[in-house]
């Protein structure tokens, strides 16, 4: 049996990470894709600028339904669209956007990227949070 944080180290070993303030220079670029995977609850609490809240539970069922291509194509269009491009994940401590990103590489995504230390890392470096 493999406890939880076995899982996210094992993920952690098959994806990339970025640190907070790599996720914010790449934020300067208005086409970066930036997903929060916590609960609507903490997302409402406060979140990264442009950040689109899919909990963890529902990502893979909902990707397709990104804002940045479900008003262009649906499904697996909606899918081709996002695939080749960054996806930053982010959540409260970086293990559910490590598991989240590991989930979208088995499904073929080519750039996902977990953002080390999560919210908690973004909000103690003094990044700017909207609510």
């Amino acid at each position: 049996m493999k406890t939880a944080q076995q899982l996210v180290a094992e993920a952690k070993t098959r994806i990339t990470e970025v640190t907070v303030q790599q996720l914010q220079q790449a934020l300067n670029d208005h086409h970066t894709l930036l997903i929060d995977v916590r609960e609507p609850e903490e997302f409402s609490q406060g979140h990264v600028d442009r950040a689109v809240n899919m909990p963890r539970g529902v990502l893979e069922m909902k990707i397709h339904q990104h804002p940045s291509v479900a008003h262009l194509c649906e499904g697996d269009q909606a899918l081709a669209q996002l695939i080749e491009q960054p996806v930053y994940l982010m959540c409260r401590s970086g293990a559910r956007s490590a598991l989240a990103a590991d989930s979208l590489r088995q499904m073929g995504f080519k750039q996902p990227i977990s953002v080390a230390g999560g919210f908690v890392a973004w909000h103690e470096a003094g990044l700017p949070v909207e609510k």
